[in-house]
């Protein structure tokens, strides 16, 4: 959806659960792929797809390999590169220097850039005016009581937000 409002006019989802495209697609993919379909490193599937990188890449699923793949998928002289994922550890690995010295950008964020005594403000008042809808974000309400299950769901791919009731 941020994409979309931003302006970008191809945006590739890059999932190894088929069952979410669809929602990706209704809020905003054009189009979606799965690693698993290539014999090739999704990296190199992107930068292939893209005619030599992408300008922006997300990972929110927060694993290392899908940070650094996430990375090498931006154009070497501008592609930046989000990190919103968080690892469930504190983990560490190396990178090659040479992979941002040609001009990527490698960032991270946890509440998108936002500013909160000025963006939440804004972004309620958005929200109001009916610029965005996060309805199509929640797929299921549940009582309090079944926050487990409620975890469960995300686990398992099967909820991209459960609101859980009191």
């Amino acid at each position: 959806m941020g994409c979309k409002v931003a302006g970008a006019a191809r945006i590739i989802g890059v999932d190894i659960n088929k069952d979410k495209y669809g929602k990706a697609k209704q809020l905003g993919a054009t189009e979606c792929i799965s690693p698993e379909d290539f014999k090739k490193p999704i990296h190199e599937v992107l930068k292939e797809m893209s005619g030599g990188g992408v300008d922006f890449s997300f990972e929110v699923v927060g694993r290392l390999d899908t940070m650094l793949a996430a990375l090498e998928s931006c154009h070497e002289a501008y592609g930046v590169s989000v990190i919103v994922g968080v690892p469930p550890d504190s983990k560490n690995f190396s990178v090659n220097p040479m992979l941002l010295l040609g001009g990527r950008t490698w960032t991270g964020t946890v509440f998108g850039g936002f500013k909160s005594k000025d963006s939440v403000p804004k972004l309620v008042t958005d929200f109001m005016a009916k610029k965005y809808s996060f309805d199509p974000l929640i797929t299921h309400v549940l009582p309090f009581e079944k926050i487990n299950e409620a975890f469960d769901l995300l686990r398992s791919g099967k909820s991209i937000r459960t609101v859980l009731t009191f």
